[in-house]
C-alpha cells in the first residue's frame, strides 16, 4: 500500500557520492526534527525528469525555503554515480538539491511507490511524486497518476500546497 498523508516515512539507507566515494545516508537522520521536501521520479536523464521535474524544484527553491523547508531531496532508483552526474548536469546540485540514490529500490518499494514500464526499459522504478515531511511524518503528498506527467508533483505545486 502506498504511503499517505499522516504516515511516518520508513527508515531507509540511500546513497550519495562523497569525497571518498559512495556513502550511506540514513534518511531518518536527515528527516529528524526538520522540514524536508522530498521528490522522486522514474529515472535520471529521462525526458520528463530532466526537462520538467528537476527544473521545477530548482525554480521553487526560494519559495520552499521561505516556507521553512530545511532541505530539498531528490530520490531516484539509480546508482549514486549517476545521481551525482545528473545533479551536476541539471544544475540541481548547484541549486542546493540533495541528490540521493535508491539503487535497489528498497525505499521506493517500502513506501508503495514502485512501478514497472517494460516497454520503456524501466523496471522497479519510482512513481513520480513530491512530499513534505515534518520530523519524518508526511504532511503533504502529491503523486502523479502517470509517470510521464509532472503537474501536481512539480516544485511549484508542492510550494503552493505548503
Amino acid at each position: 500500500m502506498a504511503i499517505s498523508t499522516g504516515d511516518k516515512l520508513p527508515g531507509a539507507t540511500l546513497l550519495r557520492i562523497g569525497e571518498k566515494g559512495p556513502e550511506a545516508v540514513a534518511l531518518q537522520e536527515r528527516l529528524a526534527g526538520r522540514k524536508v521536501a522530498l521528490f522522486a521520479l522514474p529515472g535520471a536523464y529521462t525526458p520528463t525528469c530532466s526537462s520538467a521535474h528537476v527544473p521545477s524544484f530548482i525554480r521553487s527553491m526560494d519559495k520552499l525555503k521561505a516556507k521553512g523547508v530545511d532541505e530539498v531531496i531528490c530520490v531516484s532508483v539509480n546508482d549514486p554515480f549517476v545521481m551525482k552526474a545528473w545533479g551536476e548536469a541539471t544544475g540541481a546540485t548547484a541549486a542546493g538539491i540533495t541528490m540521493l540514490a535508491d539503487p535497489e529500490g528498497a525505499f521506493t518499494a517500502a513506501i508503495g511507490m514502485a512501478f514497472d514500464a517494460p516497454p520503456a526499459g524501466l523496471h522497479r522504478r519510482s512513481k513520480r511524486f513530491a512530499l513534505l515531511a515534518e520530523d519524518g511524518v508526511v504532511k503533504v503528498l502529491n503523486a502523479e497518476e502517470s509517470p510521464g506527467q509532472c503537474e501536481i508533483s512539480a516544485g511549484e505545486a508542492l510550494a503552493a500546497a505548503i
